[in-house]
């Protein structure tokens, strides 16, 4: 009996312990850390940059207009063409003012043969004043004579200036290089009747001028840059300037300051500003709005981080940041300017050791403990 009762109370005894290790291995145990990848912020000088909307405007357009009256005979050019300084491009009827320019100069001969003859009479009543042959009113009628016919003389070589320059006005010409736009009239319209008659314009977008404007907040702070780097307004053709149109990456066109307007608009509180920008291949249009940048500062240090690792809230813009602890904490900054490689300028609440999260960020929860690995290590593992 008593070997029984001691057999019975070891299989009891086992069984507990059975149940005992099921319920240890039951127990909750807590999930690992998460894995994010860290990186830290990359240290660069970077230009500091002003970043505006511009408009661009022709930098030469000229309306052409009939400045004679007549019947257009001629339009040399087509809608749309570049035009070369002097071209004509449009001729009004010249018979009449041909025929004005012969009767001008057959006018003017004439008075040139009569002072000819008025000068020959002068010497000789001279000559028989001296010989006290001629009277003095003799004299003097000969003097008078010779003057009033020189001054009908010079009043013709004016009317034949006249003449001729009406007849220079039948052909219009293109004022400089550029394209000419769609004509206002046709041939055979009369034109120049009560006044100047539109007839097209010709247009010069090489190179283009872009028209921008910047508040007072950015003039003192550009004055103050001007003033580091011992600049003056002399000196604003060194300023350089990138633009680029609204479907372009980045700001591939590049130009100079060419203006600052000398005072501000006492209405909106900015200051007018112009650049001048090669155009060679007219791939910029009048009118166009577009992003404009000036160079602040250059060889700024400054520290960056990809952009995708920026995150946005009601509050502004932050990143997640791993500690000394490994716990995620989230960090409102101040953002700056977009660089090459995709990196954000950091200006605030970063140092250049601070692990910044840049991948795997959805498991990365403010306050949360995890395991960081370098974004190298994080991105070969996906």
């Amino acid at each position: 009996m008593a070997g029984s009762t001691t057999r019975n109370l070891a299989a009891l005894l086992g069984l507990t312990s059975a149940l005992l290790g099921c319920n240890d291995k039951q127990a909750y145990q807590p999930p690992p850390p998460a894995e994010v990848g860290v990186a830290l912020p990359v240290q660069r000088n970077v230009t500091r940059w002003i970043e505006v909307t511009g408009q661009t405007n022709a930098a030469k357009r000229v309306d052409l207009v009939a400045r004679v009256q007549g019947t257009l005979t001629e339009i040399r050019h087509k809608d749309g063409d570049a035009v070369k300084k002097g071209d004509v491009l449009f001729v009004i009827e010249q018979d009449n003012y041909r025929l004005n320019l012969q009767l001008a100069e057959a006018s003017e001969a004439q008075q040139s043969a009569l002072l000819a003859q008025a000068e020959a009479d002068l010497a000789r009543q001279r000559q028989l004043a001296s010989r006290q042959a001629a009277s003095e009113a003799a004299l003097d009628n000969a003097l008078g004579k010779r003057d009033s016919t020189a001054a009908a003389r010079d009043q013709a070589a004016a009317q034949v200036a006249q003449a001729r320059l009406n007849l220079a006005y039948t052909e219009v010409k293109a004022p400089f290089d550029g394209i000419v736009t769609a004509r206002k009239v046709d041939e055979g319209a009369l034109v120049g009747v009560g006044g100047p008659t539109l007839l097209a314009a010709v247009v010069q977008s090489d190179p283009i001028q872009v028209k921008f404007s910047l508040d007072e907040q950015i003039v003192l702070r550009i004055r103050e840059a001007m003033r580091q780097r011992e600049l003056t307004l002399a000196g604003l053709g060194q300023i350089p300037v990138e633009i680029g149109l609204n479907t372009d990456k980045g700001y591939p066109y590049r130009g100079r300051l060419d203006y600052v307007a000398p005072e501000l608009d006492g209405a909106s509180g900015t200051l007018g500003v112009r650049a001048e920008i090669p155009n060679p291949d007219r791939a910029l249009l009048p009118g166009l709005f577009v992003r404009v940048r000036v160079p602040l500062q250059r060889d700024v240090p400054a520290l960056l981080v990809p952009d995708s690792a920026l995150g946005a809230s009601q509050a502004g813009r932050h990143l997640l940041v791993v500690n000394d602890q490994d716990v995620i904490e989230l960090r409102p900054v101040e953002t700056g300017d977009l660089a090459e490689g995709g990196l954000r300028v950091i200006a605030s609440a970063i140092t250049a050791q601070d692990r910044v999260v840049v991948g795997q960020a959805d498991r990365a929860l403010p306050g949360a403990r995890v395991r960081p690995v370098t974004a190298a290590a994080a991105t070969a593992r996906h």
